[in-house]
């Protein structure tokens, strides 16, 4: 019997960590479809995002199905909740990518103003945000607290982006009014990568309440 809930809690991770890869490459690739305005991109991404959808439901059923027949207490029951809300977090971030990716199918704009990207640092916040969830994917795997903790800092450079960015959009539709459209959607960018770094803190939370109960498991085991 404690094989067979190990066996099932660890497919309940791997699951996870599939829903994770998948997401990842979602935002991955909002990234290429926003810097190079691809539309072809944005609509692989707007395809995909029935993938997230469906992983979700899995996820969330596979949860309910474990609880009703196991009933788990302690650790365990702390990891399938964690996983529950990881897995709701992950969801939302494949949303975002969605967003993003909606957002350059419908603009009327052909190419990107290389300063005003420059200026707006759009690319550091993709590979903040990509990092976050690359390093937390990494700390789930190998169930490293640390890991998790240290990503919670970066988020701060996300707001900052996110803040200064307003300011440089309302500048540059001033002075370019035809662009005015262009950049009220792109300001939803911003607000969708900062939202997404709030996903990225909650996961690294749920991580860290998983992961600190199942050392104090093992330290009441061994003390």
């Amino acid at each position: 019997m404690v094989k067979f809930v190990e066996s099932e809690l660890s497919q309940l991770k791997r699951e996870v960590d599939q829903m994770w890869t998948l997401v990842y490459n979602q935002l991955e690739q909002s990234q290429s479809a926003v810097l190079d305005l691809d539309r072809t991109i944005a609509q692989q991404i707007m395809v995909r995002e029935r993938r997230v959808d469906a992983f979700e439901l899995k996820i969330d059923s596979d949860v309910e199905d474990f609880i009703a027949l196991f009933t788990p207490v302690a650790v365990d029951l702390r990891f399938v909740l964690a996983m529950l809300k990881i897995n709701g977090d992950l969801e939302r971030i494949g949303d975002y990518a969605d967003g993003i990716a909606r957002f350059v199918r419908d603009t009327d704009m052909e190419t990107m103003d290389p300063e005003l990207i420059g200026r707006l640092q759009v690319k550091e916040m993709f590979e903040v945000v990509l990092k976050m969830l690359g390093e937390l994917q990494e700390a789930l795997r190998t169930e490293d607290a640390a890991k998790a903790t240290a990503v919670l800092s970066m988020d701060e450079r996300l707001d900052s982006i996110n803040k200064a960015s307003a300011s440089i959009l309302a500048d540059y539709a001033r002075e370019h009014p035809e662009a005015i459209p262009f950049c009220l959607g792109f300001g939803g960018v911003f607000r969708k990568l900062e939202r997404t770094g709030d996903h990225l803190t909650n996961i690294a939370e749920e991580i860290v309440f998983y992961v600190d109960a199942k050392v104090l498991k093992h330290k009441e085991l061994n003390g």
